[in-house]
C-alpha cells in the first residue's frame, strides 16, 4: 500500500515515477528492476521512493495494480453482454482483438503484464497476481453468467474453470504477438491486422466450443 505521501504528490510527479517504474520493471522484472534507474528516469531522489512505499516489493505491487487498473478501465466496456444479434463467440473474439490492440499501443502496460506473469519469486508473484486475477474474474463472470441466461452457454458449463482458462489466456495474448518464442503453434509473433485476429480467434473458438449451448 502506498503511504499518504504518495497520494499527496503532484499528479505530474506521480505519473513520472509510475511511468519510469513501469518501464524499468517491464524490461527487467521485479528482481532485476533497479530503483536507482527508476529514480533517475523520474527525476527524483532514490530515497524519496521509500517515503512513498515501504519497500521495493510494495512499490512493485502498486505498479502492477496501477497497470491492471488502466487495462481494466479500457476493457470494461467490452465486458458487457453481446449486442443484439452478436454471438458470444464473436463478442469474445472482439474483446480479444481490443485486448491485443491495447497491448500493441501501450508498451508500458504490456511490459508490466510480462513482469507479473513471469515473476519467479512466489511471494512477489502471489502479491501481484492474486489481485489482478480477482479483478479479471470479477469482470468476466457477469459476461459468462449472462451467456448462460441467454442460452448461449450450456447451463452446466463450469464457469469457474472457464474463467480460469480465460485468465490464463489473456496474458498469453498480451505478449505472444510481440515477443518471440511464446506461442507453440499458431505463430502469433509479428502478426497484425486480419492475420492476427484470425489466429487469436482460433483460441476463442476452441475454448468456448465445448461449452456452447
Amino acid at each position: 500500500m502506498p503511504r499518504p505521501t504518495w497520494d499527496n504528490l503532484a499528479p505530474d510527479r506521480r505519473r513520472r515515477v509510475l511511468d519510469a517504474a513501469m518501464a524499468e520493471f517491464g524490461r527487467h522484472g521485479y528482481s532485476g528492476g533497479s530503483l536507482n534507474v527508476i529514480a533517475r528516469e523520474a527525476g527524483v531522489a532514490k530515497g524519496s521512493l521509500f517515503q512513498y512505499f515501504d519497500d521495493k516489493s510494495d512499490f512493485f505491487a502498486h505498479v502492477a495494480e496501477e497497470a491492471s487498473l488502466r487495462i481494466y478501465a479500457h476493457m470494461q466496456p467490452y465486458l458487457q453482454a453481446p449486442g443484439d444479434g452478436e454471438s458470444l463467440v464473436d463478442h469474445v473474439a472482439g474483446l480479444v482483438d481490443v485486448w491485443i490492440a491495447y497491448m500493441a499501443e501501450h508498451p508500458l502496460e504490456r511490459g508490466v503484464t510480462a513482469a507479473t506473469t513471469m515473476e519467479l519469486d512466489p511471494d512477489v508473484r502471489e502479491a501481484v497476481r492474486a489481485p489482478v486475477h480477482r479483478l479479471y474474474a470479477a469482470g468476466l463472470r457477469p459476461l459468462l453468467r449472462n451467456a448462460v441466461t441467454a442460452g448461449e452457454l450450456r447451463p452446466d458449463a463450469d464457469l469457474d474453470a472457464l474463467i480460469s482458462l480465460l485468465v490464463l489466456l489473456l496474458p498469453h495474448l498480451a505478449l505472444a504477438p510481440f515477443e518471440p518464442g511464446l506461442d507453440a503453434a499458431l505463430a502469433l509473433h509479428g502478426t497484425t491486422g486480419r492475420t492476427r485476429s484470425k489466429r487469436a480467434r482460433r483460441f476463442v473458438d476452441t475454448l468456448l466450443g465445448g461449452v456452447l449451448a
